[in-house]
């Protein structure tokens, strides 16, 4: 994929992410944009690493990356970082990951339903399984500490 396009995609997701932060949150598009600004720079820092860094790393991993270092103590950005994101709440953009994953789905539908109905159980017991085992991750790291 070219940079233009990366471009055109993020700027797509940010609009949905002051969208759905106004929408779902009643935060106010301006009082979000520092915010998702970080967010769509952060991700096309990411972007551009991962094709002139050698190491094979997945762009989630470089993002990731980045993300601990403008936020850490050792930044100097971080104060700016830290408030602006804390802004934009954290399923908002969670909403346009779901939308990019349904549009992209919605291509590979026919490829899914070749696989029969065996692929069908096995996707239903890998999401059953995902869930149970984080609830109970969930539950024994909050017992533990005391949350609950």
């Amino acid at each position: 994929m070219r940079y233009r396009e990366w471009i055109f995609l993020l700027i797509l997701a940010g609009i949905g992410i002051a969208l759905a932060n106004f929408v779902g949150f009643k935060v106010g598009f301006f009082e979000s944009l520092p915010g998702i600004v970080v967010l769509l720079v952060v991700s096309l820092c990411a972007v551009v690493l991962s094709k002139i860094i050698p190491c094979r790393l997945p762009i989630v991993a470089y993002c990731s990356i980045l993300g601990l270092l403008v936020a850490s103590p050792i930044s100097p950005i971080n104060n700016f970082v830290i408030e602006s994101v804390n802004k934009i709440q954290f399923t908002t953009p969670l909403t346009m990951v779901g939308a990019f994953a349904g549009l992209s789905m919605s291509n590979q539908i026919r490829s899914f339903a070749e696989q029969g109905w065996k692929m069908i159980i096995v996707s239903i017991l890998v999401m059953t399984g995902t869930f149970v085992g984080s609830a109970i991750i969930s539950q024994i790291v909050l017992s533990l500490t005391g949350a609950i």
